[in-house]
């Protein structure tokens, strides 16, 4: 009788951890690609804007970025392919490194000893989780929440981050809702 009364609380337990995993919320970046990708993140903290990076995410690979539930609705995303030869940005500037980095603010880039790089914005809608896809086609940039891939469809505001832009903007600071200001 012991047992089957340690068997039935064994699996009891098995099957809470297994449905916590499932609801795991977080923000993940899949590389649909056969290239390894660097990617960055900007978001705004509660003493203002944060750019980071790099997360290496491996051809056909997803790597969470953002681990437990998101506290914005918004977030910026710039990633580029090893070779250089393909980078999925936007209008957006903040400020970037080659190397593994956490940068508080966006302005002065360049004066303070680092690059400045086109982010895309992505508009999460205030969901606990999101995935990005990133993919081949015209380095389009697709979202979608709850874990579940999208089609191959141009980014938010119909546009599609493609190659270097020079036409930057920076987050705005006041702004309710995030979206960048010139």
């Amino acid at each position: 009788m012991l047992k089957k009364e340690i068997a039935v609380l064994l699996f009891g337990l098995t099957m809470i951890l297994i449905s916590v995993s499932l609801a795991r919320a977080d923000f993940r970046v899949c590389n649909t690609t056969q290239a390894v990708i660097g990617v960055s993140i900007g978001y705004r903290a509660p003493a203002g804007w944060v750019s980071e990076g790099w997360w290496v995410v491996g051809p056909t690979r997803c790597k969470t970025i953002i681990d437990g539930n998101l506290s914005s609705r918004f977030y910026y995303l710039h990633a580029e392919d090893a070779q250089n030869t393909d980078s999925w940005d936007g209008p957006v500037s903040m400020c970037i490194k080659d190397t593994e980095f956490k940068i508080d603010g966006v302005n002065d880039c360049f004066a303070r000893g680092m690059q400045k790089a086109g982010f895309q914005e992505i508009d999460t809608g205030n969901q606990t989780s999101w995935m990005v896809q990133l993919s081949e086609q015209d380095t389009n940039t697709t979202t979608s929440q709850g874990g579940l891939p999208t089609p191959n469809t141009p980014a938010q505001n119909n546009q599609s981050p493609q190659g270097n832009t020079t036409n930057t903007q920076t987050p705005n600071m006041n702004g309710q809702t995030g979206a960048p200001t010139q």
